[in-house]
């Protein structure tokens, strides 16, 4: 088979492209010639050389993905997971692209040949889409633009309608003006569309509201139609066209399409079609209320996104038979070119065959029935399935509820049990997550919910359609906002599957996920009311903030005491506080999401709690949320004033080692001062220190004593192990914060039942020590011996004794009895009790306090005794 050489190096042209833009295969750009744009990267000018291919595509390359490389980044530092940002390109994709390319090579043949090519390809590709979606002896209009279509059909209506309107334009209208009616359910802003291309007003647009009795509240009511029309008819307007949805955009559902196409043959008005429903008339079963749309006037088919081919056309397919007024209408073209939109279309329907192409939508309707039963087995998840009811209707007359009632019957020939919609031929599955509620409230209606609970259900919504889509990609969820129900989740695969290669098992793992975050909706919805009543039991150091639209257990703010300060002070306090009481719960050990709550909320200086399961300790966590906020603030307060504290501690220890120092002078004498009179004097005859210790206390600006510390061992001042708000509560090795024990609650129980029992033992232990404490006079007799006999061991008792429990709590006295310690035993003692057992200070206090209390060591070591440096001197 001979091939055009042109044909072949097109070909191979796109493939080598494909190859270069593919978003896995990557090239090191080398070479002097070869740069990597950047975001930042300023236009240059033209080179005068020009470049070769591979460099443009790299070009290419680098202007796709440039930007998605830093975000991949991020993502990785944020350990989130990566979605797929770009369409997935088949072979079938390759073929519509390649259509493009070689429409551009077929507008340079010659005249006859290029009419003949574009008739051929125009004309088969109309064939097999009216065979292939049952639409008989009907053309086809190739359109970029989705609205395109009707905004042509709609001339060619006018052109039929209007005799006169091809010679006298827009004034022809004056007469009697059109009215376009519209589904209030349709596409968003389609109708103005129509109106500012055909240049007409908004009032010639007539919005028809849905059903308000029977059926689905996106369908069209017909009754009501059927009376606006009388009522134009009346005022001198002339019913023109009407727009129908096989699918509406939002929940996919069908308009009643037999009886609106009965209604405009009565009236004479033309029937538009379209919705992604429309699809499914290349299956081999289709339902009659689809299969009506092969008898409206025209539809509008998007087999792009369907058939899931990159850069494809929509298609208008319509009946009519002037080809004059087509061709005026501008549905047809005198211009061979405009012919070749056709040819990717045309190139893709024949790789994939019509097996291939029923295939594709037959998996997608599978893809639906496939969820929307798995669905059906989940409490809190509601369906979109449409039931037949009658609600009472206010300002509704009689006869207009008697009248639509008999229209809904006539409608259906079965008696009473109609439905509107067929839930289980649907290709689009719309759900949303609703918490059950008591049978006194109307079954769980949406009617039964509040406004402010209405507004909560559809912040759940919003967050379960965000996090399924970021934890299924693949599946192509998204989050709908509609007027009735509110806000949903809708699965469309007839609109995503074939471009993200949707599958059974995306399915299954989309339930999974669905699964697992359905009972964490349940649980936190269940526990609002119990974290909004622990926030008032701790007012006002707590407020709660009510914030519907978040998707959370709730928000809170801690509020400062705000005595003596003005409103800028307040707000600055406010703002430090929150935001270091944010930090510390994210370090937290515990799984529940704190944060800062939406990036253009209205709330400020706030901490947003997020979803939480169902063992979830409510009160735990508004407690520790309440104590890590008095902490800070307490914190902050003891910072502001403890220069000023500290600096009136120093005074008074440097008073008061003073004072110390001169008592000692005068107990001992001024011979005991002198390095080796004092030596001798302390050996034959040890003096008995009574200079005390002391301890700083920070947060009080005081000076104690140490005896307490002696005699029981603690630290005086320091808060108990029960008062920390991490230890509030007793919590197995490894359980995380905010978790009921559940189960293990008795061995909790036992485990905090021991802890007093081994405290109540340390009185016991200490009473003991007065008795080793008597026993020491007679260890000190001999120590005068032995350090005569043996002078070089007086350097290692403090050693010896500090390895001994009994000589270590006798340290006070044998300090005393040691002749090379007695005369370091002032400051030593202070010094010793200031580091170990003196101060307190909170454990995340600024480190300039720490620097502060180390000034206090310094102070105590500047103010030894002279005598003390004199004998270390000496040694």
């Amino acid at each position: 088979m001979m091939v055009d050489s042109t044909l072949a190096q097109v070909g191979k042209n796109l493939s080598d492209a494909m190859r270069i833009l593919g978003d896995g295969q990557r090239e090191t750009e080398t070479g002097p010639g070869k740069w990597r744009l950047s975001r930042t990267s300023i236009p240059g000018p033209l080179q005068g050389d020009g470049q070769d291919v591979a460099t443009i595509l790299h070009l290419v390359h680098n202007l796709i993905h440039d930007d998605e490389e830093e975000e991949e980044e991020e993502e990785e530092e944020e350990d989130r997971p990566s979605q797929q940002r770009m369409q997935h390109v088949g072979e079938q994709g390759h073929m519509a692209l390649l259509g493009h390319s070689l429409a551009a090579y077929i507008s340079v043949l010659d005249r006859e040949r290029l009419r003949k090519l574009t008739t051929r390809i125009l004309s088969d590709t109309t064939l097999w889409l009216c065979r292939l979606f049952r639409y008989e002896s009907g053309s086809a209009y190739f359109h970029e633009d989705e609205r395109d279509g009707l905004v042509k059909v709609c001339r060619l209506v006018i052109n039929a309608r209007y005799e006169d309107y091809a010679s006298e334009g827009y004034a022809v209208l004056s007469s009697r003006q059109p009215v376009i009616y519209q589904s209030a359910s349709g596409r968003p802003g389609l109708g103005q569309h129509l109106c500012s291309q055909l240049g007409l007003p908004l009032s010639s647009l007539c919005t028809v509201p849905c059903n308000t009795i029977f059926g689905s509240q996106h369908q069209m009511d017909v009754a009501l139609l059927d009376k606006l029309i009388k009522e134009d008819i009346d005022a001198g307007k002339l019913p023109l066209l009407l727009i129908a949805n096989a699918g509406t955009p939002g929940a996919g559902h069908t308009d009643k399409l037999a009886r609106l196409k009965d209604l405009c043959d009565q009236y004479g008005m033309w029937l538009h079609v379209e919705g992604v429903n429309l699809a499914t008339l290349a299956l081999g079963q289709v339902t009659s209320a689809i299969m009506a749309a092969s008898r409206s006037d025209s539809m509008t088919l998007t087999p792009g996104p369907w058939l899931g081919l990159p850069a494809v056309t929509a298609v208008t397919l319509y009946r009519h038979e002037d080809p004059a007024l087509s061709l005026a209408a501008g549905l047809t073209s005198s211009q061979p070119v405009a012919k070749l939109r056709a040819l990717p279309l045309w190139l893709s329907l024949q790789y994939l065959g019509h097996s291939g192409i029923v295939q594709k939508i037959r998996h997608a309707a599978a893809l639906s029935q496939q969820l929307l039963q798995k669905l059906k087995a989940l409490a809190s998840i509601k369906t979109s399935g449409v039931v037949s009811r009658i609600p009472l209707i206010s300002g509704a007359s009689l006869r207009d509820v008697l009248g639509s009632l008999m229209l809904s019957i006539e409608a259906d020939h079965s008696g009473m049990f109609f439905e509107v919609e067929d839930e289980l031929s649907s290709p689009v599955v719309l759900f949303r997550f609703s918490q059950e509620m008591s049978s006194a409230s109307s079954g769980g209606s949406v009617e039964a919910f509040c406004a402010g609970e209405k507004e909560v259900i559809d912040a759940f919504n919003r967050w379960l359609g965000e996090q399924l889509l970021q934890l299924v990609p693949t599946s192509g969820v998204d989050v709908v906002e509609l007027e009735d129900e509110g806000t949903c989740v809708r699965f469309s695969p007839l609109l995503t599957a074939a471009v993200l290669g949707t599958q059974e098992e995306n399915v299954e793992e989309l339930m999974e996920k669905l699964s697992e975050l359905v009972p964490v909706m349940s649980s936190t919805m269940s526990l609002r009311q119990d974290f909004r009543e622990e926030a008032h039991r701790h007012a006002p150091s707590l407020a709660y903030v009510e914030q519907l639209s978040w998707p959370g257990l709730g928000v809170v703010r801690y509020e400062p005491r705000a005595e003596g300060m003005d409103e800028s002070r307040r707000k600055q306090e406010l703002e430090k506080i929150n935001s270091q009481l944010l930090k510390r719960l994210q370090d937290l050990d515990t799984d529940i999401l704190f944060s800062t709550g939406p990036e253009f909320g209205t709330q400020e200086d706030c901490i947003f709690v997020g979803m939480v399961t169902e063992d979830a300790d409510v009160s735990e966590l508004v407690d520790t949320v309440a104590a890590l906020g008095r902490d800070i603030e307490e914190s902050g307060r003891l910072l502001e004033n403890m220069t000023e504290v500290v600096r009136k501690g120093i005074l008074e220890a440097e008073l008061q080692l003073q004072l110390a120092s001169e008592e000692k002078l005068m107990e001992e004498g001024v011979l005991r001062q002198l390095p080796l009179v004092g030596s001798v004097l302390n050996w034959f005859s040890p003096s008995q220190s009574s200079v005390k210790g002391r301890t700083f206390n920070l947060a009080a600006g005081s000076l104690d004593s140490t005896e307490s510390t002696y005699s029981t061992k603690t630290q005086p001042g320091r808060p108990a192990l029960q008062d920390s708000p991490a230890s509030s509560s007793k919590r197995h090795p490894g359980q995380r914060l905010f978790r009921r024990s559940g189960a293990g609650s008795d061995s909790f129980s036992e485990t905090s039942s021991v802890c007093p029992a081994e405290e109540s033992t340390t009185p016991g232990e200490e009473s003991t020590t007065p008795g080793e404490q008597s026993t020491t006079p007679g260890e000190e007799s001999t120590t005068p011996g032995e350090e005569s006999t043996t002078p070089g061991e007086e350097s290692t008792t403090p050693g010896e004794e500090s390895t001994t429990p009994r000589e270590e709590s006798a340290s006070p006295r044998e300090e005393s009895a040691s002749p090379g310690e007695s005369s370091a035993s002032p400051s030593d003692g202070v010094q010793e009790d200031s580091r170990a057992a003196g101060v307190v200070v909170p454990e995340d206090l600024h480190p300039s306090v720490q620097a502060l209390t180390q000034l206090q060591d310094g102070v105590s070591e500047q103010r030894q005794p002279e005598g003390q440096e004199e004998e270390q001197s000496g040694r």
